[in-house]
Order: C-alpha cells, then sequence, then structure tokens
C-alpha cells in the first residue's frame, strides 16, 4: 500500500484504522439509547424525581412482581450495588417496599407499594408515548426484526468476554478473548 501523504507539508503519514461511527453498531445502539434517556428522563421522569435506572427497576416489578435484589439486577442490566442503593431511594419515596422472602429469611425481596404502581400507571402510557415517537415510520415487521437482533446482541454480550487488545511478543496487537 503506498504511504499517504498530509497534504499540507506532502510527508508520509501511517496508515490509521478507520471507524466509519454511523455505521458502527455500538454507537448507534448508544446514540439512540441516550437520546431516549435524556428525553424520558429529563421531562416525566424527572418531573416525579426518578431517573432511567429507577424507571428500569419500578417497570420490572411491575411486570414480574417481587424481586430478589439480584434478580432485579438481571432483570434490568443494573449493577447490584447500584441497584440497592437506588432501591433505598425508591423506598424513601414510598414506590417499593422490602420485605423476607418467604423461602429464606436471609433473602430480602423487592416490591412495589400501592404508591409505587399508581405512579407506574401514569408514567407507562407515557413510555409508550415515547415508544411510538421512537419507531414512527417503521413497518411492524423491521421493528420485530430489530427487537429480534437486539435481544441476540445482547445476549452474545452476555456469553462471552468481549475481545481485548493483547500486545504479541513481536509488538504488534491482536485481539483475543479471555
Amino acid at each position: 500500500m503506498p504511504a499517504l501523504r498530509r497534504p499540507d507539508v506532502g510527508m508520509p503519514v501511517a496508515a490509521k484504522a478507520d471507524l466509519n461511527l454511523d455505521a458502527y453498531f455500538p454507537y448507534l445502539i448508544n446514540r439512540v439509547g441516550v437520546a431516549l434517556a435524556t428525553t424520558f428522563g429529563k421531562d416525566p421522569l424527572g418531573r416525579h424525581r426518578l431517573n432511567i435506572g429507577m424507571w428500569r427497576a419500578l417497570a420490572a416489578l411491575s411486570r414480574n412482581g417481587g424481586q430478589r435484589l439480584v434478580d432485579l439486577a438481571g432483570l434490568t442490566s443494573i449493577d447490584v450495588s447500584t441497584l440497592a442503593r437506588m432501591v433505598t431511594r425508591l423506598m424513601r419515596a414510598g414506590l417499593v417496599m422490602r420485605t423476607r422472602s418467604k423461602t429464606s429469611e436471609r433473602e430480602v425481596v423487592v416490591m412495589l407499594t400501592p404508591k409505587g404502581r399508581r405512579q407506574l400507571d401514569r408514567l407507562i402510557p407515557v413510555a409508550r408515548q415515547f415508544e411510538a415517537a421512537l419507531t414512527d415510520g417503521i413497518a411492524p415487521a423491521d421493528l420485530a426484526i430489530v427487537n429480534r437482533v437486539l435481544h441476540r446482541m445482547h445476549a452474545n454480550m452476555m456469553q462471552s468476554p468481549p475481545p481485548q487488545r493483547r500486545i504479541a511478543s513481536n509488538g504488534r496487537r491482536r485481539l483475543r478473548r479471555k
């Protein structure tokens, strides 16, 4: 491959790896997520002193009933220690409560309170409006494919660690899996 030249001085430039963000799935997924989290988190949730993580926890409890913290963490993709602090804030707001598990005295189950249920009854229709705006103009068949693909991507990331760069003995970088 011929050496690239800087146009301003005509000197050779080393070829660089190139990445088009507009075609890079991690960027595109994050871009949509950030836009949605910013708009949904700012007004509808912010008005109720909630953030996106709290919303996910409340929505998961609404759909799945009372959950152990570790199970709720799995349902929401929130780290257990972060979720524990979040649940404490939700408890102070009266939206959730902790109770001892019926199967083990050592386990605690988090569940919605009636106030939390009422809050969700107001927020879920708003969330559905945001989803409608997000998916406007996209055919249902295409949305089904996107849904399936996103679930598969998530499963791929959960099954094996992401590749990491490693310096080979010859000084070149190469990808490896843990």
